[in-house]
Order: structure tokens, then C-alpha cells, then sequence
């Protein structure tokens, strides 16, 4: 084989599939005991494709992913997937508070300039953990020590770190190039930013009660597929393939817990300041073209998370818990938020709080859903609504990096509340310059970005 199709060959499928089956209960030890059996290897650790090929396999993969997904979850009755189920699940809710800008003058120009904070916040905290994504917790740390950046303060560095240092732990191949701080100019093309563009489009061309399959086709016309990844791209080849959302989230699809949908969740808080619930309802609309259960959580947690954010007048830990009220509370996503709330309350130092959830959730995927959204809320907990501790914090953590430093920056520059408030040293390298595959914002600024959101999130 001359061409290796990461992320979704049958074969490379399998492994992961086995291990999402061990994380939600359903007994799969027949069926990982045929895979072994016939030589399938495990999950590659943290590419898209095992090191060498085995198309011999692939028959037996599809018929293992198909009757894998067809296997019963003890959880299924804590972590529903249908919207009805979900709202059922969580505390009566309470009429939306004042929006906090949807009126034109100045309250509406607070609210913009809220989203242009919101919108460089993601860009920088995206930026800061880009070169380090895949790296172990340890090797993230010595390459920042050895720069003296530790605790996390800035970009990493190249400089003064030893050669054997880098040869031992490189960085992110993709990123290196554009996202240290000897090298960068601009906010370089990255899918945490790619998918607030295309869901800012989707609210332009078929508004805020678009359909799933209107996610699709704003997808098919607007995404490049090689630009699309881990549950994402089994999405895309499943509506390639004829098949029709929200089945396009299961059909041999092992990420469909993983944190993309969380990545595309911003705009939907954004465009609903003060009403968590409304939020969560559009993000959901969004995630199930590719995600089930955790994986729909973690993206209306972080829209509800937003929503409350974005009216001005709520704090980092009164914006979590709004989030936290939208999703299942006995899910293990919501267990997952609290701990990470408790152990940043309780723990002064955030090393000692990052090793605590390493060691208790450290047996998930490092994409996965939940361990992340941990790694969130502590990070945001404990920076207590000052921007640059949250997205060092949340970059500190490891597991997916450039992610949970996007997020923790569109929280924090939220509550920042205006551009101007965030240190240079974060925004000044971005020079309000966006470098994307979505090719109508290719090189857009910021500040035009948070002009079109406004739009949207005051549009009757």
C-alpha cells in the first residue's frame, strides 16, 4: 500500500473500538479475543494508522466494528443521546436572564467586543498549545523547564533547549513551523478555528434553526475532507458513503466520544449570551452528525459554559456551572467537570491537580471527551477567570493541548471582556490574521470575525 488513509481504514478502526467498549461496559471479550486471534493490532497510541498495513484484516474489521456498535452499554441509561433525553436528565430549567447585548448601542458594543476578545482568546490559547499536541505530560513539561517557562507563563521555545532534549521529544510536526515563538506570524490555518468559521457560516447561509443535515451540506461544500480528522472524518466518509445523519456518528465511528464536537461548540454559546439551554440545543444540533453521548456532552457543556460567559455579568466558576446544568449530571463527562472543579478548589498548585487527573482518568484516549473536559474546568477553576493562567493551565495539562487551550482562551477572553484586556504577548504575534481551509475567511481579522458573530447573536 503506497497510500495510508489515517483514521478511517477498518483495520486501524478496530483497536479503538475495543477500547471505547471497555470505557462504557459493553462486554466485548469474544470479539477483542477473535482480533488477537487473527493478528489485529491494538489502537495505535496516538497517530491515525498503525505502523504497517494489514488490508488482509479488513473484512473481519468491518463485521468486529459493526457488531461491536451493536453491542448493549450499561451506561446508555446515564448518558443519553437524543436532545429530549438529555434535557430530561438535567435540573428544571429557569427562564433565560437579560441577553446582555442583544440591543444596538453601547450594551451591544459590549457585546461585541466581547466577542472579539473571545475570538483572539481562542486563536492564542490554540497557538500556545499547537506545538506540543501528541507529547506525553513529561515530555511537555521538560522541553518548557529547559526553556525556563515553567510554570507555563508564554510560547514555547526552541531556544536554549537542548538538542538531545528535542531529538527525544519533537515537536508536533504540523505546528512546529508556525507555532513557536521564534516563528510566529499570524494565527496559522488550525481545525479549533476552522470549525467557529464554518459554524458562523452555517448561521449565515440557513440560520439559527439550521438541521444536522444542513451541517452536512455546509460541510461537503465548504470543508476540505483531508482537513477533517478522527470522528470527523469517519462522519464525512460515512455521508460520502450515502449514509444519513445522525447515523453518519455511529456507522463504524470509534471516535464518536472524542472531543471534536466540543471544538465546534463556540459559536453556539457565543450567539446565545444568558441562555446556557438554547446554547446546549444548537451545539447538539451540530454534534450528532459525528458524536454520540460524552462526545454531545462535551460540546453543549462548553456552549452553555459560553453562553453564560458572554452576558457580562457572570463569573468563570457561576459560566462552568451553567454548563454543567445542560448535560446528563450522572454522565461520566459531568463527573468528570466536578472533579476537575474539586480538585482545583482544593489543591493549590496545579501540577499536583493536573497528576491527580492524570492518575484517576489518565485510562481514556488523550482525545477523548472526558478526561479533557476535566482538564477544562480545572484549569479554568483554578486560573479564576484570569486569561493567562487559563490557557497556560489548560495547555500545562497535556492530553489534547492545542483544544483545551482554545477553549479556556474563548472562556477567558469572554469574561476579559475586551480585547484590549488581554496581554499583548498573546495578541500582538496574531496580528489580527487568520490563516484557514475555510476559503471565504482565508486571512480574515479578527476584529471582522467578532463584527459577523455579533451579527448573528443579535439577529431576531
Amino acid at each position: 500500500m503506497t497510500l495510508r488513509l489515517t483514521w478511517v481504514q477498518p483495520e486501524d478502526l478496530v483497536g479503538h473500538e475495543l477500547r471505547l467498549a471497555a470505557e462504557d461496559g459493553r462486554d466485548a471479550h469474544a470479539l477483542a479475543a477473535r482480533w488477537e486471534q487473527a493478528g489485529g493490532p491494538p489502537a495505535p497510541e496516538t497517530a491515525g494508522a498503525s505502523e504497517s498495513p494489514r488490508p488482509a484484516l479488513r473484512p473481519l474489521a468491518e463485521e468486529l466494528l459493526d457488531t461491536l456498535a451493536s453491542l448493549p452499554s450499561p451506561l446508555a441509561a446515564h448518558e443519553p443521546t437524543s436532545l429530549p433525553a438529555i434535557q430530561a436528565s438535567t435540573a428544571p430549567r429557569t427562564a433565560p436572564p437579560p441577553t446582555g447585548g442583544a440591543a444596538p448601542g453601547p450594551e451591544g458594543n459590549a457585546l461585541r467586543d466581547r466577542l472579539h476578545a473571545a475570538w483572539l482568546g481562542r486563536a492564542a490559547g490554540c497557538l500556545l498549545g499547537k506545538p506540543v499536541e501528541k507529547l506525553s505530560l513529561p515530555a511537555l513539561r521538560a522541553l518548557a523547564r529547559a526553556a525556563g517557562n515553567w510554570p507555563l507563563t508564554t510560547w514555547f521555545t526552541a531556544r536554549g533547549v537542548p538538542p538531545e532534549l528535542l531529538a527525544a521529544h519533537p515537536w508536533n510536526r504540523r505546528s512546529a513551523a508556525t507555532s513557536l515563538a521564534e516563528n510566529i506570524d499570524g494565527m496559522p490555518e488550525d481545525d479549533d478555528l476552522n470549525y467557529p468559521l464554518l459554524n458562523l457560516l452555517l448561521l449565515q447561509r440557513y440560520g439559527s434553526d439550521f438541521t444536522t443535515a444542513d451541517v452536512a451540506r455546509l460541510w461537503l461544500d465548504e470543508l476540505p475532507a483531508g482537513r477533517t480528522f478522527t470522528a470527523e472524518r469517519v462522519a464525512y466518509r460515512n455521508l460520502l458513503d450515502g449514509v444519513e445523519p445522525p447515523l453518519t456518528a455511529v456507522r463504524r465511528n470509534p471516535f464518536r466520544e472524542w472531543i471534536g464536537a466540543q471544538i465546534r461548540a463556540d459559536v453556539h454559546g457565543w450567539t446565545h449570551p444568558g441562555d446556557p439551554a438554547a446554547a446546549a440545543a444548537q451545539a447538539y444540533r451540530d454534534a450528532v452528525l459525528t458524536h454520540t453521548a460524552n462526545g454531545v456532552y462535551g460540546a453543549m457543556f462548553v456552549a452553555g459554559t459560553l453562553a453564560a460567559a458572554a452576558t457580562g455579568t457572570a463569573d468563570v466558576h457561576r459560566s462552568l456551572a451553567a454548563g454543567l446544568g445542560v448535560i446528563p449530571p450522572r454522565s461520566r463527562l459531568a463527573a468528570a467537570v466536578r472533579l476537575g472543579v474539586t480538585a482545583a478548589r482544593d489543591t493549590a498548585d496545579f501540577d499536583t491537580v493536573v497528576d491527580r487527573l492524570h492518575a484517576e482518568l489518565g485510562g481514556y484516549h488523550w482525545v477523548h471527551a472526558v478526561p479533557n473536559a476535566a482538564l477544562l474546568a480545572a484549569a479554568l477553576t483554578h486560573a479564576d477567570g484570569d486569561f493567562s493562567r487559563s490557557v497556560c493551565a489548560a495547555v500545562s495539562g497535556g492530553w489534547d493541548t492545542d483544544s483545551n487551550g482554545a477553549t479556556a482562551g474563548s472562556v477567558a477572553g469572554l469574561l476579559a471582556g475586551h480585547p484590549d484586556r488581554l496581554p499583548e504577548r498573546w495578541t500582538s504575534p496574531l496580528k489580527n490574521r487568520l490563516a484557514t481551509s475555510v476559503p471565504s475567511f482565508d486571512g480574515i481579522g479578527f476584529d471582522t470575525l467578532a463584527e459577523l458573530t455579533h451579527t448573528e447573536a443579535v439577529r431576531p
